[in-house]
Order: structure tokens, then sequence, then C-alpha cells
């Protein structure tokens, strides 16, 4: 089994990503001026419930309870739903997932030279690949989220969970609309670029017979699917084609038709500051005259049922892809999606993505924090970002000690004599008498300016204070003296 995350064995590491972006000014504007406006529409829709604590609790407890009998609830799943007429595959990787679809994708166009697929926007065809699997066996992909057809168009990478295109703003878009649709005459006012999607989009949805979708939920009691979006675009891929495929990651299981009731409160919400999602498209299975003659479910486990053994990590899996948590954090804030090298992005990407390839990759992203606990204020679900932070920022260091290049690192001996000196009175004391006499070639008034090699990165951007000249303890001594006289 080979698992992957779209293009992260090949991303920077963030640090190094992070610094291209930083000196991008028009992407973060773009990127804050985005977050704020979704920020402040999020809270005023939040203040409204009195219950938001209770929702959230309630979530928590549902997703909890689902993955620790996660395997029970995806056997009724599969079963309900091919009572009712779908057909569900189970895939170990990316590989095993994009190998179904495209089989099932020939199975249904055989005879057609040319053949293309309409999308609703899904995260997890992201995930494993999906449109580049399908472009290398002649099949063309056509995304039909106006987020992700901009992404698409572009040949872009998407930088938010909820809001892909979210780097770029409408004078951008007007300039791709003009090159890609032939277009000279749009605008930049968003009815004409809205118009100019549409009627680009209408013409797809009527012809094209296939769509693949994923879901934001699939719901054991019934064997159902659930996708809720904001263009209706996604309810005429669902709806309109002969064959769906849906790919949906076997976390996304939740056991009973009612748990909606609370994931449908939370997640419009803390997406996009809405109170509902205008559309909310449930199907199941098949019906004579009514949707697709075929609907085939893909299962993707691609590294996630290997995190249900640790019981922090099986945290991670409960997150129900809203980006509150990008929007709140100062991080993403600063540089966007793009420096964090993999589709998922910001507080949520920095924890899954590492987890789901065993920090084979992406082993830079647990550091992309702050930790000031932003994240988890917003998550719906109440996710300890911050906690699963630090515990990967264990696992890294810990992973890095086995090696001999980690054991030489100076950050490594740094901390090692740190918590030699911490161990004794004596030694600490006596690197507390060295670290007073080093300061004098960095001290400037009360402060320590151009301090040398990774302590530089500090005294760079941020103000620090020398260390006194008389510590804690000395005067702790002389006043103990001064009392007892």
């Amino acid at each position: 089994m080979s698992v992957r995350v779209g293009k992260t064995d090949r991303a920077a590491a963030f640090p190094v990503a992070a610094k291209t972006a930083l000196k991008n000014d028009q992407l973060r504007a773009n990127v804050r001026r985005a977050t704020d406006t979704i920020r402040g529409k999020r809270a005023l829709r939040v203040e409204e419930m009195p219950d938001w604590q209770q929702l959230r609790d309630t979530a928590s407890a549902i997703k909890a309870h689902t993955l620790r009998h996660l395997d029970e609830y995806l056997v009724e799943f599969e079963k309900n739903c091919e009572l009712a007429g779908g057909k569900v595959h189970w895939a170990r990787d990316a590989d095993e997932a994009n190998a179904i679809a495209i089989g099932l994708i020939r199975q249904y166009s055989e005879g057609n030279s040319h053949v293309e697929v309409i999308k609703v926007k899904t995260m997890t065809s992201d995930e494993v690949q999906m449109n580049v699997a399908l472009e290398a066996a002649g099949i063309t992909p056509i995304e039909t989220d106006l987020a992700d057809m901009i992404v698409q168009m572009g040949h872009d990478e998407p930088s938010h969970i909820v809001v892909p295109a979210l780097h770029r703003n409408r004078f951008e878009v007007r300039d791709l609309f003009r090159e890609t649709m032939h277009r000279p005459e749009l605008t930049a006012e968003p009815e004409d670029l809205t118009g100019a999607a549409r009627a680009y989009l209408r013409e797809r949805f009527l012809k094209v017979k296939i769509g693949v979708s994923g879901a934001n939920f699939a719901i054991a009691e019934t064997g159902g699917v659930c996708v809720v979006e904001s263009e209706g675009n996604g309810r005429m891929c669902l709806t309109m084609p002969d064959v769906l495929i849906s790919l949906i990651g076997v976390e996304k299981v939740i056991p009973r038709f009612e748990d909606l009731e609370v994931f449908l409160q939370l997640l419009p919400r803390s997406a996009t500051g809405e109170r509902m999602n205008p559309y909310n498209s449930l199907w199941c299975g098949v019906h004579a005259g009514d949707g697709p003659k075929a609907f085939h479910v893909i299962l993707l486990d691609n590294g996630r049922t290997k995190l249900l053994h640790d019981e922090m990590e099986r945290e991670t899996l409960e997150c129900i892809r809203c980006g509150a948590c990008l929007n709140a954090c100062p991080v993403y804030r600063e540089t966007g999606g793009h420096a964090y090298g993999s589709i998922y992005s910001g507080p949520i990407g920095a924890i899954l993505s590492p987890q789901l390839q065993s920090l084979e990759h992406s082993r830079s992203l647990p550091y992309a924090s702050t930790l000031c606990g932003a994240c988890y204020e917003v998550c719906p679900v109440k996710i300890n970002i911050p906690e699963i932070l630090i515990h990967l920022r264990g696992r890294v260091v810990r992973e890095d000690q086995a090696t001999l290049g980690g054991k030489l690192a100076v950050e490594n001996l740094a901390m090692q004599g740190a918590a030699a000196a911490f161990q004794s009175q004596r030694r600490y004391e006596a690197a507390q008498r060295l670290a007073q006499a080093g300061q004098m070639l960095f001290r400037k008034g009360d402060q320590l300016e151009n301090l040398p090699g990774m302590a530089g990165g500090w005294t760079k951007y941020r103000d620090l204070k020398a260390i006194p000249k008389q510590s804690f303890r000395d005067w702790w001594k002389s006043r103990s003296k001064g009392a007892s006289a």
C-alpha cells in the first residue's frame, strides 16, 4: 500500500515555501481580506446560537463514538447502500481509488473516443490526485465548483479547504476567464464573472453522462450520502448524469440520519458564516426515473485506519472540513495555503497530512503554528489541534534523535544541554553566569540584538530582554538575609 496526499512528496518544506509566500503582497492581501470576511460572518452566525457549545460537544461525541466503532458502521453503510441499489468499492490507497474510478468510467463509456466527467468539489479526489490519473487515462475531468474551476483553468493548486481560489481576487479571475473562455469583453464585476461561469458550465451539465463527487457525510443507518454546497453545481452533478461515482474517506461515516441535524447546523456556520447551506443534497441508491441510473461509492482508506490506534491521532479524523481553523490561524492568514505543500492547508492540514503519511513527508508542518489555540476555539467538533501539534513535534524529534545527523544537530545539542542544566542547580547557575557574561557582546540597553545562529531568528523580528545582573535566586537570598538581619 502506498499512501499519497496530493503533491506533498514533491513540496518544499514549510519554512522555505512560507518565505516565498510572504514576499507576495497581493496574495497576502487577498487571503487576509477573504478570511476577515468569513470570520466576521461566522462570528455573527455563531452568536445567534445559544446552544453552540452543546452542539460542539454533541458533534465531538458522535464523531468520537463513530471512530471507535468505525469497522461496524462502515459494514452497515455498505450493506444499506447496496440494498438501496448502490455498489460499494473499497480502496486501500490513492492508486486503488483512481484505478477503480477509471475502470468504472471506462465501463460506462465503452465506445466513446473522448470521455468527459463532471466533478463536484471534493478534497478527497485532490488528495488522491484523481484529475491527474484521469487525464493520464485519456479522460477529461471538468470541475464545476466555481473556485475549483478557477484553480483548474489556471493550472493552479487549491489554497483553502472551503474556498480553493481564495488567493485570487476578481481581477485575476477576470483575466483568467478572458483568456480561457475567449471572452475579452468580460468585466471584473461579480455578476459578469458568475454569468460567464454559468454559461460555460451549463453546456457541460447537459451533455456529460458521468459525475464524480465526494461527500460531507455517509450515513450508516440508511446507506445514504450527503453533499452540502452553495452554488447548485453539486445538485446538478449529482442528479443529471446517468452514472454517479462518489469517492468518500472512511471517516465521513456517521451512524444515524438524525445525526445530520447536529452537523448541518455546525458546518455552514463554521465554513462560510451561513445559517444553512443553500443546497443540501441527500441520495440513497438508485430510483427509476429519478437521478443517476448507476451509483458507485469508493470508500478510501489512504492511511486513515492507521490513525485509529492512537487516541490523540484518531481525533484528527473527526474533522468535517469546514476550514474555520484556517481562517482563525495567524500563520495561515500570513502565508496562504500553498506554503503548506498539501491540499489540506492550515492547522488541520498541519496535523492531517503528516499523519496520513506517517511523517514521511510534511515533517515541517507540525511547526507551522504559533500554538495560540485559536484553531481549537473555532473548531466545531472541538479537535484539540494545538495538543496534536505538540504530540507530532515530539514524534519528529524522537525520530530525528534516532539518527546520527539528528543527534549532532545544533538544535538537539542545545536542547540536550538545556535539559542537563535544568537537572542541576549548580549547572543551572553556572549556565546563567555564562549567559550573563556572553550577552555583553549583543546587549543594547536592556535588550539583546543580533544574536548569532538560530537565536538570531528571534532577535531579528522580536524584542528580547537581556538577562538581569541579579537573578531571582540572588535577589531572594539577599532579601532573606536582609529580613533576618
